[in-house]
């Protein structure tokens, strides 16, 4: 397997490498502070709020081995956060645009399948 293409760093020092869709290149260097500084990039602060659902995505990659893409996301997070946080309107409130795709990147994890 090839080596994933660099395409920018998150940060000034170069210590995050990132790929073309602003995924981090070498997961295991994703920690809270990164994902802080991704959010920031996109203008998002990240709230407990935030930060529930980005665990439950993590929680979600290591059971299965890949970032849920929106329906299993909305089902693992109403699952793990209750009926009312487990519709993708509180998603998309939360993560606006595309929230599988948003939460994944934040979550330090790769891009979800099915996901244009």
């Amino acid at each position: 397997m090839s080596e994933p293409k660099i395409y920018r760093y998150l940060d000034p020092s170069n210590k995050y490498p990132l790929d073309p869709e602003g995924y981090l290149v070498h997961q295991s260097e994703w920690d809270e502070s990164v994902a802080r500084l991704m959010a920031e990039e996109e203008g998002l602060t990240l709230t407990a709020e935030h930060w529930e659902v980005i665990e439950v995505v993590r929680a979600f990659y290591h059971r299965y081995e890949m970032a849920p893409a929106m329906r299993p996301l909305v089902k693992a997070t109403k699952n793990a956060l209750g009926e009312e946080k487990g519709r993708s309107i509180y998603l998309m409130q939360l993560f606006p645009g595309s929230p599988a795709k948003r939460i994944a990147r934040l979550a330090g994890l790769p891009k979800p399948t099915n996901c244009l």
